[in-house]
């Protein structure tokens, strides 16, 4: 596998170092055991595979990049160790993803987290991705070349190596820059306890759910007999998908099956000369596509299950609590969710807490919101209760 490591960035070190075997993660652990903190990024395959997985892991520290390879066979799970250990800060930008699939792949857990992307939120910052806070910043530019890159082949290339390391390579100052600028602007509580949450971010999924054709555009303006059918086509992409390792949109998109599922044709002619679908679509898959529409056809159409709709008086507190973050958002000059997410305004809405000690119960609504932002809560949840109904 080449090592090279590509054109060199303005400030950049010497070329990562590539971990793929049992000596090699061990001198990195014992490298990583002796920092305070550590940078940390993903790579997945979700562009290229039906089920994704982590397909590197980039590391880097003070004078030295690493690339874990997950896929030479390698058994990394002694980092589990690493990105526990509440004594040493792990540094992500926009970590979510990553924590999500981490933990799927290989059960971690994580302890210390700061995400600079969320810090950069929290900061008011006007450009929040990595990319452009390397230009502003670091004055490094990086190639949108490898954004769509599949890091699931091998060998990989130099210059996607490269590429991968720029994405923790800076992590670490600019860590140091935003930590100065979170004590001086009296933020960094609210942003350990945004990092907080993001730490507790589940695992992702990759079980397929056979009732996910409701979430495809237009699903609930459909008749029952279209809906059998949107059903049927739903679980042949997924099979199909399966059989060749891709994901499912590489196979038929949404839009298709939904156009299918209107169209309803009966036969390969007709099937051609559906609107939107593909005529490499129709002629690759055109037998069994047309099976699954007749399977459609004999099916019992799908049953919706909804959420029952919010009482009126929930969503007028909703709205009143949408309105005050609106303008607490404005006045900071930051986007809404960096005040409250509209998961916590919906529990506000239906809790309806009258005190601050009511406040403890509601989840997402962590000590320093509720410091900051208690009385104005409850002041607007009590204006609401006094409006006249609409």
């Amino acid at each position: 596998m080449s090592r090279a490591s590509g054109p060199r960035a303005k400030g950049e070190a010497s070329s990562p170092k590539y971990i793929e075997s049992a000596s090699g993660l061990a001198a990195l652990i014992r490298d990583l055991s002796a920092e305070p903190a550590i940078a940390i990024d993903t790579e997945s395959n979700s562009l290229y595979a039906y089920r994704e997985q982590v397909c590197l892991v980039q590391i880097s520290i003070p004078g030295q990049d690493f690339i874990v390879d997950p896929l030479a066979g390698l058994d990394i799970s002694a980092l589990g160790d690493v990105l526990a250990d509440a004594g040493k800060v792990k540094v992500f930008h926009a970590a979510e993803y990553d924590i999500m699939c981490l933990r799927r792949d290989f059960g971690f857990r994580f302890a210390s987290l700061f995400d600079t992307m969320w810090a950069a939120r929290i900061l008011g910052w006007r450009h929040v991705g990595l990319a452009s806070i390397l230009r502003e910043r670091f004055d490094v530019q990086t190639s949108k070349r490898y954004q769509r890159y599949n890091w699931g082949r091998r060998p990989l290339d130099g210059e996607a190596l490269a590429y991968a390391r720029l994405d923790t390579h800076y992590l670490l100052p600019l860590r140091a820059m935003q930590t100065a600028e979170l004590v001086s602007k009296g933020r960094l509580e609210e942003a350990r306890e945004a990092f907080a949450e993001v730490a507790a971010t589940p695992a992702a999924n990759n079980d397929f759910d056979p009732d996910g054709f409701w979430r495809i555009k237009g699903a609930h303006d459909m008749s029952p007999r279209q809906l059998a059918v949107l059903g049927e086509l739903y679980l042949w992409r997924d099979q199909e998908a399966a059989r060749l390792n891709r994901p499912h949109f590489k196979v038929v998109s949404d839009m298709v099956l939904s156009s299918l599922a209107h169209a309803h044709p009966r036969s390969q002619e007709e099937l051609a000369h559906v609107p939107g679908v593909p005529a490499r679509n129709a002629q690759r898959y055109g037998r069994s596509l047309l099976e699954a529409i007749s399977r459609g056809d004999r099916a019992k159409p799908p049953r919706p299950t909804y959420s029952p709709r919010p009482a009126d008086e929930v969503v007028e507190r909703y709205e009143a609590l949408r309105c005050w973050r609106k303008k607490a958002a404005a006045s900071r000059r930051v986007e809404v969710d960096v005040v409250l997410g509209n998961a916590v305004l919906w529990e506000l809405a239906r809790e309806n807490p009258r005190s601050i000690c009511e406040l403890e119960g509601i989840e997402g609504l962590g000590q320093w919101k509720r410091g900051t932002y208690a009385e104005a809560i409850l002041r607007t949840l009590r204006a609401a209760e006094k409006r006249p109904p609409r």
